[in-house]
């Protein structure tokens, strides 16, 4: 009988130890997750900053061009300049501002493997925002010259070298096509540290430190 009452007791203590262990490993595990939480906050918070400037530099973009465009409506080449360099600051506020969005919209009390989707959505809009507001700047730069040279220095930059503004721009086109050739031949499985590397590049230190604090949650949980 004592034998039996002893056997109880140790089944009810080692009961009652593995409910305390299970207790501290849920404490360790959300004290670990808010300190790892801080961290991704932390490190979301330079892509924050670098798109809010982003939709500043938008803004100046568009007030350049209004500035310009609507003074010379009957000259062909700055009314296009300036309506291109309009369309495109509107472009940049607009991906900023998604971006924005999206950052905003991560919900920290989800799941690791939630926050791993959404930080992916992140990432995907990033690389297509950065492709379609970087890429263009092959071609763009010159009416942006164009611009600026008529804005500060009342010069007519195509009127006095429209040879520079032709040839500027075909060597933009070429630098596109170079760039799509780079990328393809970047993709080819037979270059799988080099795809990586341009990934990475895409993607940001940002984003990859982010993606780095969320594969330690994930970790220390499967531990």
């Amino acid at each position: 009988m004592e034998s039996i009452m002893e056997l109880d007791d140790l089944k009810h203590a080692w009961q009652s130890l593995d409910h305390r262990l299970g207790q501290q490993h849920t404490l360790q595990l959300h004290v670990f997750r808010e300190r790892k939480l801080d961290a991704l906050r932390r490190h979301l918070r330079p892509l924050v900053w670098g798109h809010v400037l982003q939709m500043l530099f938008g803004v100046l973009l568009v007030l350049l061009a209004v500035s310009v465009w609507s003074q010379h409506l009957h000259q062909t080449h700055l009314l296009v300049a300036g309506l291109v360099m309009h369309l495109y600051g509107i472009a940049v506020i607009i991906f900023g501002g998604v971006m924005l969005g999206r950052i905003n919209r991560i919900d920290y009390s989800t799941p690791v493997l939630g926050l791993q989707k959404q930080l992916a959505s992140v990432r995907r809009q990033y690389v297509i925002g950065g492709m379609c507001v970087g890429l263009p700047w092959w071609l763009l730069w010159v009416p942006c010259a164009m611009l600026v040279f008529m804005a500060l220095f009342g010069a007519d930059f195509y009127r006095n070298a429209p040879a520079v503004v032709w040839v500027n721009l075909g060597v933009g086109v070429l630098g596109l096509l170079a760039t799509w050739a780079f990328h393809r031949w970047s993709r080819h499985p037979n270059r799988p540290q080099l795809a990586k590397w341009l990934d990475d590049s895409l993607t940001g230190a940002s984003l990859r430190k982010a993606q780095a604090v969320l594969d330690e949650i994930a970790q220390f949980e499967r531990d």
